[in-house]
């Protein structure tokens, strides 16, 4: 992650900060899935804001596994106290096998991520068939989006944001079946692992 050093600092505070994932947008999200969504992996998950979410969705869906997935020690530390499982990684070379998740989530992350394509690639990779990628990200072609992209750039932040229509467009590179399903100020867009669940 680019601004890993900048979520070191701030870790301890990142949630009062944030408002929590939205449960109903992740949950239309796995729906693409093409076969049970049991383990997820939150990629850039950092405090664990989007784990959270569909942990509480586990409720309805029994045995789901959420695990966090951040290059930032000082936010898996946050995600970790608050009762959940995590793992220290890079998006662009995730520590986990071929074929060894039902759902990858990217909530608010994508853009600081320094390899983009990497990090699609390699959920791609983790996917099982019938799998699915799930990115929440920000568009930066609405007013508040160009206001958020400069306000990152103030704050030296490095990040690139993408389009739903391109981040669709980079999801289909990284071999996946790409679908935007929600376009605004933040945007879902889903990946699916093609080939049998």
């Amino acid at each position: 992650m680019h601004d890993v050093r900048y979520f070191e600092r701030f870790a301890r505070f990142y949630d009062l900060g944030m408002p929590a994932a939205d449960r109903g947008d992740l949950a239309a999200g796995l729906a693409a899935a093409e076969r049970p969504v049991k383990r997820v992996l939150d990629v850039g998950g950092g405090t664990g804001r989007a784990a959270r979410a569909l942990a509480e969705d586990t409720r309805e869906v029994a045995g789901r596994d959420v695990t966090v997935v951040d290059a930032s020690a000082e936010m898996l530390k946050e995600a970790r106290e608050s009762g959940l499982p995590v793992v220290q990684g890079d998006a662009a070379g995730l520590p986990f096998r071929d074929d060894s998740v039902d759902a990858v989530t990217v909530v608010d992350a994508l853009h600081h991520f320094p390899d983009r394509d990497g990090a699609l690639a390699e959920a791609a990779r983790v996917l099982r068939p019938g799998g699915v990628l799930v990115v929440r990200d920000f568009d930066p072609e609405t007013l508040r989006g160009r206001l958020l992209v400069a306000a990152e750039h103030a704050i030296r932040f490095q990040s690139a944001f993408d389009a739903p229509d391109d981040l669709a467009a980079r999801m289909e590179r990284a071999g996946l079946d790409a679908t935007v399903l929600e376009r605004g100020f933040a945007s879902t867009v889903v990946g699916v692992e093609p080939g049998p669940p």
